[in-house]
Protein backbone atom coordinates (compact mmCIF):
# COMPACT_ATOMS: atom_id res chain seq x y z
CA UNK A 1 0.00 0.00 0.00
CA UNK A 2 1.75 3.21 -1.12
CA UNK A 3 1.65 5.83 1.60
CA UNK A 4 3.27 9.19 2.06
CA UNK A 5 3.41 8.73 5.81
CA UNK A 6 3.02 5.46 7.64
CA UNK A 7 3.25 7.26 10.98
CA UNK A 8 0.23 9.40 10.21
CA UNK A 9 -1.61 6.36 8.89
CA UNK A 10 -1.19 4.65 12.27
CA UNK A 11 -2.27 7.80 14.12
CA UNK A 12 -5.33 8.16 11.87
CA UNK A 13 -6.25 4.54 12.47
CA UNK A 14 -6.15 4.91 16.25
CA UNK A 15 -8.10 8.20 16.06
CA UNK A 16 -10.81 6.84 13.76
CA UNK A 17 -11.32 3.52 15.53
CA UNK A 18 -14.77 3.38 17.06
CA UNK A 19 -14.63 -0.11 18.52
CA UNK A 20 -17.31 -1.56 16.27
CA UNK A 21 -14.65 -3.36 14.25
CA UNK A 22 -13.64 -5.47 17.24
CA UNK A 23 -15.03 -9.00 17.03
CA UNK A 24 -16.06 -11.03 20.10
CA UNK A 25 -12.91 -13.15 19.63
CA UNK A 26 -10.68 -10.07 19.69
CA UNK A 27 -12.41 -8.67 22.77
CA UNK A 28 -12.18 -12.00 24.56
CA UNK A 29 -8.48 -12.36 23.83
CA UNK A 30 -7.88 -8.92 25.27
CA UNK A 31 -9.60 -10.05 28.47
CA UNK A 32 -7.37 -13.14 28.56
CA UNK A 33 -4.35 -10.87 28.19
CA UNK A 34 -5.59 -8.78 31.11
CA UNK A 35 -6.20 -11.91 33.23
CA UNK A 36 -2.63 -13.02 32.63
CA UNK A 37 -1.34 -9.50 33.31
CA UNK A 38 -2.84 -9.37 36.78
CA UNK A 39 -1.61 -12.90 37.53
CA UNK A 40 2.02 -12.09 36.82
CA UNK A 41 1.84 -8.67 38.47
CA UNK A 42 0.53 -10.29 41.66
CA UNK A 43 3.46 -12.70 41.64
CA UNK A 44 5.81 -9.78 42.26
CA UNK A 45 4.01 -8.77 45.45
CA UNK A 46 7.09 -9.52 47.56
CA UNK A 47 9.78 -9.36 44.91
CA UNK A 48 12.98 -7.59 45.92
CA UNK A 49 13.45 -5.87 42.57
CA UNK A 50 10.04 -4.18 42.74
CA UNK A 51 10.43 -3.38 46.44
CA UNK A 52 13.70 -1.58 45.75
CA UNK A 53 12.17 0.32 42.86
CA UNK A 54 9.18 1.36 44.98
CA UNK A 55 11.51 2.60 47.70
CA UNK A 56 13.39 4.83 45.26
CA UNK A 57 10.40 5.95 43.20
CA UNK A 58 8.46 6.94 46.33
CA UNK A 59 11.00 9.70 47.00
CA UNK A 60 9.77 11.47 43.88
CA UNK A 61 6.04 10.71 43.96
CA UNK A 62 3.81 13.70 43.23
CA UNK A 63 0.68 12.25 44.87
CA UNK A 64 -1.09 8.98 45.77
CA UNK A 65 -3.56 8.72 42.90
CA UNK A 66 -2.75 5.25 41.58
CA UNK A 67 -2.30 1.75 43.01
CA UNK A 68 0.43 -0.88 42.77
CA UNK A 69 -0.96 -4.36 42.08
CA UNK A 70 -0.73 -6.66 45.09
CA UNK A 71 0.57 -4.02 47.49
CA UNK A 72 -1.08 -1.58 49.87
CA UNK A 73 0.82 1.28 48.28
CA UNK A 74 -0.28 4.22 46.16
CA UNK A 75 1.82 6.61 44.14
CA UNK A 76 1.38 9.06 41.29
CA UNK A 77 0.12 7.98 37.89
CA UNK A 78 3.46 7.90 36.05
CA UNK A 79 5.27 5.99 38.78
CA UNK A 80 2.39 3.52 39.09
CA UNK A 81 2.50 2.85 35.35
CA UNK A 82 6.21 2.11 35.55
CA UNK A 83 6.09 -0.02 38.70
CA UNK A 84 3.16 -2.16 37.58
CA UNK A 85 4.80 -2.80 34.20
CA UNK A 86 8.00 -3.79 35.98
CA UNK A 87 6.05 -6.12 38.28
CA UNK A 88 4.22 -7.78 35.40
CA UNK A 89 7.47 -8.49 33.56
CA UNK A 90 9.96 -9.14 36.34
CA UNK A 91 9.55 -12.95 36.39
CA UNK A 92 9.37 -13.34 32.58
CA UNK A 93 5.97 -14.95 33.17
CA UNK A 94 3.97 -12.49 31.08
CA UNK A 95 2.35 -12.90 27.69
CA UNK A 96 4.26 -13.26 24.43
CA UNK A 97 3.33 -12.07 20.94
CA UNK A 98 4.28 -14.39 18.11
CA UNK A 99 6.54 -13.97 16.18
CA UNK A 100 8.09 -10.81 17.67
CA UNK A 101 8.45 -12.18 21.26
CA UNK A 102 7.10 -8.83 22.54
CA UNK A 103 5.40 -9.01 25.94
CA UNK A 104 2.59 -6.70 24.86
CA UNK A 105 0.23 -6.28 27.80
CA UNK A 106 2.58 -5.06 30.55
CA UNK A 107 3.49 -1.67 29.03
CA UNK A 108 0.02 -0.91 27.68
CA UNK A 109 -2.23 -2.13 30.50
CA UNK A 110 -0.04 -0.55 33.17
CA UNK A 111 -0.26 2.86 31.52
CA UNK A 112 -4.01 2.94 31.03
CA UNK A 113 -4.83 1.34 34.39
CA UNK A 114 -2.90 4.18 36.03
CA UNK A 115 -4.71 6.69 33.84
CA UNK A 116 -8.06 5.14 34.77
CA UNK A 117 -7.45 6.01 38.40
CA UNK A 118 -7.18 9.70 37.58
CA UNK A 119 -10.22 10.04 35.32
CA UNK A 120 -13.38 8.03 34.80
CA UNK A 121 -13.01 5.51 31.96
CA UNK A 122 -15.63 2.91 31.12
CA UNK A 123 -14.79 -0.70 30.47
CA UNK A 124 -15.62 -0.74 26.76
CA UNK A 125 -13.36 2.25 26.08
CA UNK A 126 -10.58 0.73 28.20
CA UNK A 127 -10.74 -2.58 26.35
CA UNK A 128 -10.64 -0.84 22.98
CA UNK A 129 -7.62 1.24 24.00
CA UNK A 130 -5.82 -1.86 25.28
CA UNK A 131 -6.35 -3.63 21.95
CA UNK A 132 -5.27 -0.60 19.90
CA UNK A 133 -2.12 -0.13 21.95
CA UNK A 134 -1.16 -3.78 21.61
CA UNK A 135 -1.92 -3.60 17.88
CA UNK A 136 0.43 -0.68 17.31
CA UNK A 137 3.35 -2.00 19.37
CA UNK A 138 3.16 -5.47 17.79
CA UNK A 139 2.89 -4.13 14.24
CA UNK A 140 5.93 -1.96 14.84
CA UNK A 141 7.63 -5.08 16.18
CA UNK A 142 6.66 -7.02 13.06
CA UNK A 143 8.20 -4.30 10.91
CA UNK A 144 11.62 -4.51 12.58
CA UNK A 145 11.85 -8.23 13.41
CA UNK A 146 14.02 -10.23 13.63
CA UNK A 147 16.94 -7.86 12.99
CA UNK A 148 15.96 -5.51 15.83
CA UNK A 149 16.29 -8.09 18.58
CA UNK A 150 19.40 -9.68 17.12
CA UNK A 151 21.10 -6.28 17.23
CA UNK A 152 20.57 -6.25 20.98
CA UNK A 153 17.41 -4.17 21.44
CA UNK A 154 14.88 -5.37 24.01
CA UNK A 155 11.81 -5.31 21.80
CA UNK A 156 9.16 -5.19 24.55
CA UNK A 157 10.67 -1.96 25.82
CA UNK A 158 11.44 -0.30 22.49
CA UNK A 159 8.04 -1.07 20.95
CA UNK A 160 5.98 -1.03 24.14
CA UNK A 161 6.40 2.72 24.54
CA UNK A 162 4.45 3.24 21.31
CA UNK A 163 1.65 0.93 22.44
CA UNK A 164 1.21 2.69 25.76
CA UNK A 165 1.28 6.09 24.03
CA UNK A 166 -1.46 5.12 21.59
CA UNK A 167 -3.65 3.45 24.21
CA UNK A 168 -3.39 6.43 26.56
CA UNK A 169 -3.84 8.84 23.67
CA UNK A 170 -7.05 7.11 22.64
CA UNK A 171 -8.46 7.45 26.16
CA UNK A 172 -7.41 11.10 26.29
CA UNK A 173 -9.34 11.69 23.05
CA UNK A 174 -6.31 13.04 21.22
CA UNK A 175 -6.68 14.21 17.65
CA UNK A 176 -4.89 12.40 14.84
CA UNK A 177 -2.25 15.14 14.81
CA UNK A 178 -1.75 14.83 18.57
CA UNK A 179 -1.49 11.06 18.31
CA UNK A 180 1.28 11.45 15.75
CA UNK A 181 3.05 13.86 18.10
CA UNK A 182 2.69 11.23 20.85
CA UNK A 183 4.42 8.75 18.54
CA UNK A 184 7.19 11.30 18.15
CA UNK A 185 7.67 11.78 21.88
CA UNK A 186 7.59 8.01 22.33
CA UNK A 187 10.20 7.53 19.61
CA UNK A 188 12.55 9.86 21.49
CA UNK A 189 12.26 7.63 24.56
CA UNK A 190 12.39 4.15 23.02
CA UNK A 191 15.14 2.10 24.63
CA UNK A 192 16.04 -1.20 26.23
CA UNK A 193 18.92 -3.65 25.80
CA UNK A 194 19.00 -7.44 25.65
CA UNK A 195 22.23 -7.25 27.64
CA UNK A 196 20.14 -6.45 30.74
CA UNK A 197 18.19 -9.74 30.63
CA UNK A 198 18.58 -11.72 33.82
CA UNK A 199 19.22 -8.58 35.88
CA UNK A 200 17.12 -6.02 37.73
CA UNK A 201 17.96 -3.45 35.05
CA UNK A 202 15.80 -5.25 32.50
CA UNK A 203 12.69 -4.28 34.44
CA UNK A 204 13.58 -0.60 34.20
CA UNK A 205 13.14 -0.38 30.44
CA UNK A 206 9.79 -2.19 30.55
CA UNK A 207 8.62 0.22 33.25
CA UNK A 208 9.85 3.13 31.17
CA UNK A 209 7.87 1.87 28.18
CA UNK A 210 4.65 2.24 30.20
CA UNK A 211 5.60 5.48 31.92
CA UNK A 212 7.08 7.24 28.91
CA UNK A 213 4.26 6.22 26.61
CA UNK A 214 1.73 7.63 29.04
CA UNK A 215 3.83 10.77 29.42
CA UNK A 216 4.04 11.12 25.63
CA UNK A 217 0.25 11.09 25.35
CA UNK A 218 -0.16 13.64 28.17
CA UNK A 219 2.38 15.95 26.52
CA UNK A 220 0.65 15.59 23.14
CA UNK A 221 -2.64 16.54 24.80
CA UNK A 222 -0.97 19.90 25.48
CA UNK A 223 0.12 20.18 21.82
CA UNK A 224 3.71 19.19 22.62
CA UNK A 225 4.73 18.83 18.99
CA UNK A 226 6.92 16.18 17.41
CA UNK A 227 8.26 15.16 13.99
CA UNK A 228 5.94 14.47 11.08
CA UNK A 229 7.53 11.07 10.39
CA UNK A 230 8.47 9.62 13.81
CA UNK A 231 8.27 6.00 12.65
CA UNK A 232 9.15 6.01 8.97
CA UNK A 233 11.26 9.13 8.56
CA UNK A 234 14.78 8.93 7.15
CA UNK A 235 16.06 9.01 10.73
CA UNK A 236 12.85 7.80 12.34
CA UNK A 237 12.51 4.88 14.72
CA UNK A 238 12.12 2.12 12.14
CA UNK A 239 15.18 2.96 10.07
CA UNK A 240 17.40 3.73 13.05
CA UNK A 241 16.45 0.59 14.98
CA UNK A 242 16.43 -1.82 12.02
CA UNK A 243 18.35 -2.06 8.76
CA UNK A 244 15.48 -3.00 6.45
CA UNK A 245 12.13 -2.28 8.13
CA UNK A 246 9.08 -3.91 6.58
CA UNK A 247 6.81 -0.87 6.33
CA UNK A 248 3.99 -2.93 4.90
CA UNK A 249 3.73 -4.73 8.25
CA UNK A 250 2.44 -1.50 9.77
CA UNK A 251 -0.60 -1.18 7.54
CA UNK A 252 -1.46 -4.41 5.71
CA UNK A 253 -4.70 -5.77 7.16
CA UNK A 254 -4.87 -2.98 9.74
CA UNK A 255 -8.32 -3.02 11.30
CA UNK A 256 -9.17 -6.52 10.07
CA UNK A 257 -6.24 -8.69 11.20
CA UNK A 258 -5.65 -8.18 14.91
CA UNK A 259 -2.31 -8.89 16.57
CA UNK A 260 -3.90 -9.66 19.94
CA UNK A 261 -5.01 -12.95 18.39
CA UNK A 262 -1.30 -13.82 18.09
CA UNK A 263 -0.78 -13.45 21.82
CA UNK A 264 0.24 -16.42 23.98
CA UNK A 265 0.53 -17.12 27.71
CA UNK A 266 3.26 -18.99 29.53
CA UNK A 267 2.77 -21.97 31.81
CA UNK A 268 6.29 -21.46 33.21
CA UNK A 269 8.21 -18.39 34.50
CA UNK A 270 10.95 -18.17 31.91
CA UNK A 271 11.85 -16.95 28.45
CA UNK A 272 9.26 -18.23 25.98
CA UNK A 273 11.79 -20.28 23.97
CA UNK A 274 12.32 -22.42 27.09
CA UNK A 275 8.67 -23.51 27.30
CA UNK A 276 9.08 -26.60 25.06
CA UNK A 277 12.38 -27.48 26.78
CA UNK A 278 10.73 -27.42 30.19
CA UNK A 279 7.73 -29.40 29.00
CA UNK A 280 10.00 -32.09 27.54
CA UNK A 281 12.20 -32.27 30.63
CA UNK A 282 9.20 -32.55 32.92
CA UNK A 283 8.09 -35.52 30.84
CA UNK A 284 11.57 -37.00 31.17
CA UNK A 285 11.85 -36.37 34.92
CA UNK A 286 10.61 -39.73 36.17
CA UNK A 287 12.66 -41.65 33.62
CA UNK A 288 15.74 -39.63 34.53
CA UNK A 289 15.17 -40.06 38.27
CA UNK A 290 14.76 -43.81 37.84
CA UNK A 291 17.86 -44.23 35.70
CA UNK A 292 20.20 -41.82 37.51
CA UNK A 293 21.56 -42.03 41.00
CA UNK A 294 23.90 -39.10 40.46
CA UNK A 295 25.10 -36.80 37.69
CA UNK A 296 28.29 -38.85 37.18
CA UNK A 297 26.30 -41.44 35.24
CA UNK A 298 24.87 -38.76 32.91
CA UNK A 299 26.83 -38.56 29.67
CA UNK A 300 25.00 -35.68 27.96
CA UNK A 301 21.75 -33.78 27.45
CA UNK A 302 21.11 -32.51 23.95
CA UNK A 303 18.67 -29.78 22.88
CA UNK A 304 17.77 -29.52 19.21
CA UNK A 305 15.77 -26.40 18.45
CA UNK A 306 15.41 -23.12 16.63
CA UNK A 307 18.69 -21.13 16.69
CA UNK A 308 16.95 -18.54 18.87
CA UNK A 309 16.96 -21.10 21.69
CA UNK A 310 20.74 -21.13 21.94
CA UNK A 311 21.07 -17.41 21.21
CA UNK A 312 18.81 -16.44 24.09
CA UNK A 313 19.34 -19.16 26.69
CA UNK A 314 22.89 -20.54 26.48
CA UNK A 315 23.81 -19.23 29.94
CA UNK A 316 25.85 -21.82 31.82
CA UNK A 317 27.30 -19.59 34.55
CA UNK A 318 24.28 -18.01 36.20
CA UNK A 319 24.31 -16.78 39.79
CA UNK A 320 20.75 -15.65 40.55
CA UNK A 321 17.15 -16.72 40.16
CA UNK A 322 16.60 -13.77 37.86
CA UNK A 323 19.28 -15.07 35.50
CA UNK A 324 17.86 -18.60 35.68
CA UNK A 325 14.70 -17.46 33.89
CA UNK A 326 16.69 -17.22 30.66
CA UNK A 327 19.08 -20.15 31.16
CA UNK A 328 18.52 -23.44 29.35
CA UNK A 329 21.18 -25.05 31.51
CA UNK A 330 19.23 -24.27 34.66
CA UNK A 331 15.81 -25.09 33.21
CA UNK A 332 16.98 -28.53 32.08
CA UNK A 333 18.72 -29.28 35.34
CA UNK A 334 15.98 -28.17 37.68
CA UNK A 335 13.21 -29.92 35.73
CA UNK A 336 15.06 -33.22 35.45
CA UNK A 337 16.02 -33.16 39.13
CA UNK A 338 12.89 -31.72 40.75
CA UNK A 339 10.14 -32.45 38.24
CA UNK A 340 8.66 -28.97 38.76
CA UNK A 341 8.89 -25.62 37.00
CA UNK A 342 7.22 -22.98 39.17
CA UNK A 343 8.60 -19.78 40.60
CA UNK A 344 10.49 -21.60 43.41
CA UNK A 345 12.39 -23.55 40.74
CA UNK A 346 13.68 -20.27 39.29
CA UNK A 347 14.89 -18.78 42.55
CA UNK A 348 18.31 -18.08 44.07
CA UNK A 349 17.90 -21.23 46.16
CA UNK A 350 17.30 -23.41 43.11
CA UNK A 351 20.26 -21.89 41.29
CA UNK A 352 22.52 -22.88 44.19
CA UNK A 353 21.27 -26.49 44.26
CA UNK A 354 24.42 -28.53 43.59
CA UNK A 355 22.48 -31.40 42.04
CA UNK A 356 20.88 -29.02 39.54
CA UNK A 357 24.24 -27.46 38.74
CA UNK A 358 25.84 -30.86 38.14
CA UNK A 359 23.20 -31.82 35.57
CA UNK A 360 23.33 -28.40 33.92
CA UNK A 361 26.97 -28.88 32.99
CA UNK A 362 26.13 -31.78 30.64
CA UNK A 363 24.02 -29.69 28.23
CA UNK A 364 24.76 -29.08 24.56
CA UNK A 365 22.78 -27.40 21.75
CA UNK A 366 22.04 -28.30 18.14
CA UNK A 367 20.56 -25.56 15.94
CA UNK A 368 17.82 -26.41 13.45
CA UNK A 369 16.46 -23.37 11.62
CA UNK A 370 13.55 -25.40 10.28
CA UNK A 371 12.08 -25.77 13.78
CA UNK A 372 9.67 -23.23 15.27
CA UNK A 373 10.46 -21.48 18.54
CA UNK A 374 7.77 -23.52 20.32
CA UNK A 375 9.31 -26.86 19.35
CA UNK A 376 12.25 -28.85 20.69
CA UNK A 377 13.84 -32.29 20.73
CA UNK A 378 15.47 -33.26 24.03
CA UNK A 379 17.75 -36.28 24.38
CA UNK A 380 19.62 -37.48 27.42
CA UNK A 381 22.05 -40.36 27.64
CA UNK A 382 22.97 -42.24 30.81
CA UNK A 383 25.97 -44.55 31.01
CA UNK A 384 25.03 -48.08 29.89
CA UNK A 385 21.50 -46.93 28.97
CA UNK A 386 19.70 -46.16 25.73
CA UNK A 387 19.16 -42.53 24.74
CA UNK A 388 15.89 -41.14 26.13
CA UNK A 389 14.10 -38.77 23.73
CA UNK A 390 11.11 -36.44 23.96
CA UNK A 391 10.01 -34.25 21.08
CA UNK A 392 7.62 -31.31 21.53
CA UNK A 393 6.05 -30.06 18.30
CA UNK A 394 4.12 -27.21 19.94
CA UNK A 395 4.66 -26.31 23.57
CA UNK A 396 1.80 -25.82 25.99
CA UNK A 397 0.92 -22.13 25.93
CA UNK A 398 1.73 -21.71 22.24
CA UNK A 399 -0.74 -20.60 19.57
CA UNK A 400 -1.20 -24.25 18.58
CA UNK A 401 -1.79 -25.40 22.18
CA UNK A 402 -2.99 -22.35 24.14
CA UNK A 403 -3.77 -22.10 27.83
CA UNK A 404 -7.52 -22.27 28.40
CA UNK A 405 -9.58 -19.62 30.17
CA UNK A 406 -9.66 -21.82 33.25
CA UNK A 407 -5.87 -22.25 33.03
CA UNK A 408 -5.47 -18.48 33.13
CA UNK A 409 -7.87 -18.15 36.05
CA UNK A 410 -5.90 -20.77 37.96
CA UNK A 411 -2.65 -19.01 37.10
CA UNK A 412 -4.06 -15.85 38.64
CA UNK A 413 -5.12 -17.69 41.79
CA UNK A 414 -1.77 -19.40 42.21
CA UNK A 415 0.35 -16.31 41.56
CA UNK A 416 -1.81 -14.13 43.77
CA UNK A 417 -1.21 -16.62 46.57
CA UNK A 418 2.51 -16.67 45.78
CA UNK A 419 2.85 -12.90 45.90
CA UNK A 420 0.40 -12.05 48.65
CA UNK A 421 -0.67 -14.69 51.17
CA UNK A 422 -4.39 -14.75 51.88
CA UNK A 423 -5.53 -12.71 48.89
CA UNK A 424 -8.72 -14.04 47.24
CA UNK A 425 -8.89 -12.92 43.58
CA UNK A 426 -12.29 -14.36 42.61
CA UNK A 427 -13.97 -10.96 42.49
CA UNK A 428 -11.21 -9.66 40.23
CA UNK A 429 -11.51 -12.69 37.95
CA UNK A 430 -15.24 -12.16 37.53
CA UNK A 431 -14.79 -8.45 36.89
CA UNK A 432 -12.20 -9.02 34.17
CA UNK A 433 -14.54 -11.28 32.19
CA UNK A 434 -17.25 -8.59 32.34
CA UNK A 435 -15.03 -5.51 32.14
CA UNK A 436 -16.95 -3.99 29.23
CA UNK A 437 -19.91 -3.54 31.60
CA UNK A 438 -17.93 -1.41 34.07
CA UNK A 439 -18.69 2.31 34.30
CA UNK A 440 -15.38 3.06 35.99
CA UNK A 441 -12.36 0.82 35.32
CA UNK A 442 -10.46 2.57 38.08
CA UNK A 443 -12.48 0.45 40.51
CA UNK A 444 -10.73 -2.61 39.08
CA UNK A 445 -7.54 -1.59 40.83
CA UNK A 446 -9.26 -1.47 44.20
CA UNK A 447 -9.67 -5.24 43.88
CA UNK A 448 -5.89 -5.73 43.65
CA UNK A 449 -4.64 -4.09 46.84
Amino acid sequence: MPLKNHSQYIADFVFQSGGNELSPAVLHEAKRSLMNYFAVAFAAGKDETISKAISVFSRFSANTAASIVGRNIKTDMLNAAALNAMAANVFDFDDTHIPTIIHPTAPVASAILALSQTQKINGAAFLQALILGMEVECRIGNAISPMHYSRGWHITSTCGVFGSAMAAGKLLNLSAQQLNWALGAASAQASGLVETLGTMSKSMSVGNAARNGLLSAILAEQDFAGPDFPLDGERGFLRVFSENPKLESLVDGLGSQWEVLNNTYKPYPCGVVLNPVIQACLELHHQFATMARDAHSLEYIELTGNPLLKQRTDRPSIRTGRESQVSAQHAVGVCLIRGKAGLPEFSDEAVNDLAVRAVSKKLRFIDDASMSVDAVKVCFKMRDQAVAVVEIAHAKGSLADPLSDSDLEQKLRELAAYGKAGYQPQALIEQIWTIEQMDDVGQLMTLTA
